[in-house]
Order: structure tokens, then sequence, then C-alpha cells
């Protein structure tokens, strides 16, 4: 009778416990004057890198809409939902959510503004450009467990704008997750780390760094701006999580080819266990 309790106790973490990958990408949008950074040349390597690491799910910034299509093509295993920027459909860059379509249903997506009018296509407060966060309510398709992912790219001006976007986005996340299932935010946030605005998040999510289990790997920064032969200390992209969520692992992984990067952002990636 003992030995059945203990399996039971067994199989119970096993359907509870739920381990994944997650990272968050700025891929820098498709810029013709970009030269030897244009997106044809970094294109390869940013789709190679993805087919290694396989992150279960990946949230992307700046992603144009032709850029959205090729991903679509080069990397059938996923699926994405998420809306251009600028009508809600199709036009602009998306902060789009990739994931694997063996692994996840969606159950509900939707995409808000960070604006004054999050339900409709705006630009907010003091933004230079129209600012959006998408999220998804997954269901795990092995074990029927249930999370949130939130992505999203805050404003590169608007300072008034970032600010009301930390607090817009912590009270979405508030107001859909009832249920106070897992939550996890990827984004590139143009804020460094001793900025008010991150540390009102901190406040209110964990910063997956700071919380890692294993010590934490690849550069400080995230921001290399395409500059190969300088350390990279800005870090502008990170994940955060909220208390159903352990960090097992974070890196900022800082792959190139030929002295060039896939992107003017580094990825971050995180391995994660909800409870």
């Amino acid at each position: 009778m003992k030995n059945i309790s203990i399996l039971l106790m067994l199989i119970t973490f096993a359907t509870t416990a739920q381990e994944l990958s997650v990272m968050t990408y700025n891929i820098k949008l498709d810029y013709p004057i970009e030269g030897e950074n244009s997106w044809t040349n970094r294109k390869p390597m940013f789709i190679g890198q993805l087919n290694f690491y396989e992150p279960d799910i990946f949230g992307v910034q700046e992603a144009m809409p032709n850029q959205m299509k090729e991903m679509d093509s080069l990397l059938p295993n996923y699926g994405f939902v998420g809306v251009g920027r600028d009508d809600g459909q199709d036009l602009g860059e998306y902060s789009a959510i990739f994931y694997k379509k063996n692994k996840f249903k969606v159950l509900v997506s939707s995409t808000f503004w960070l604006s004054e009018t999050p339900d409709k296509v705006s630009m907010g407060w003091d933004a230079a450009c129209n600012r959006v966060c998408t999220y998804v309510k997954f269901e795990d398709l092995q074990n029927h467990s249930t999370f949130y992912v939130f992505n999203t790219h805050f404003d590169h001006i608007g300072v008034e704008a970032r600010k009301n976007s930390s607090k817009l986005i912590i009270k979405k996340i508030n107001e859909i997750n009832v249920e106070n299932l897992p939550v996890i935010l990827t984004g590139d946030f143009n804020l460094e780390e001793d900025s008010e605005s991150i540390k009102y998040i901190k406040s209110q999510l964990k910063d997956s760094k700071e919380i890692s289990k294993a010590e934490p790997f690849g550069p400080i920064g995230t921001f290399n701006n395409f500059e190969f032969d300088k350390p990279v200390s800005r870090r502008l992209d990170y994940i955060f999580v909220n208390s159903r969520v352990t960090v097992q692992k974070y890196a900022v992984l800082s792959d190139s080819k030929d002295l060039h990067y896939p992107s003017d952002h580094l990825p971050v990636l995180v391995m994660l266990k909800l409870d």
C-alpha cells in the first residue's frame, strides 16, 4: 500500500510539474540599408540558431510581415499568434509568439496596444510608434496544464510611454490571469536594469536572471548594435515570471558567424519549470 501511495505521488508530480524552454528575441526588422547586416544575410544563421536550440516557445520583436512569412515557412514545427501593430492584422511589426505545434494548444490569444486605448490600434503617450503586447493562454498537450505567455516591445523614444506601458502590462496580466496560472512575460523593454519601470515590473514579477538556479550564462547585456568588436553590456531584453514558475537556467546567447551576429540583439533563453 505504501509503494502504491509513493507511485501515485510521483505520477501526480509528473503531470503537474511542466518543464519548457522559452526564448525572447528581437530579430531586427528587415531594413534594406543594413548592408552586410541585412535580413537576407542574417536569415540563414537566425533560422539555424532556432533549429539548434529548439525553444518550446519564443517571442519575437521587430518582425515585419515578410519576416513572419519566412519564419512560418522555414520553421514548420512552429505555429504562431500575433498581428501587425499598425492595423491589427498584417501591417507593421509583430510582437508574435511562436510555439511548438506538437506540444501546445492555443486556448486564447489576443493583442493589446500600449496606449491609453489598448483595445484598438493606437499610439500611446509620447511614443514614436505603435506598440503592442501579444499574449496566449496555452494548454500543454501532454499533461493538459495551462499557462500564459505575454510578449512585448516597448517604445525606444517615449519615456512616459515606457513608464505607462510597464504599469499597463502588469494591470492587464492581473486582469487576464484570474485563475492565477503560471505567467511568462518576454520582450525587448528598451530599458536597463536600474530604470524605475524595470524596478516596478520586478516588484510584481520575478526577473528570470535573478532567480535562476544555475549560474546565468553568457554576456551581461543583450543589445550588441552589430558591434562585434565590443563587449555586450546593455541589457534591454528580459524574461519575467510569476511565483508559479521556477527558473532552472538562464542564458544570453552570443552565437555568431564570420564576425557577424544574426541580429542587433542577443536572444535570451531560459529553462523553466511550471508549478
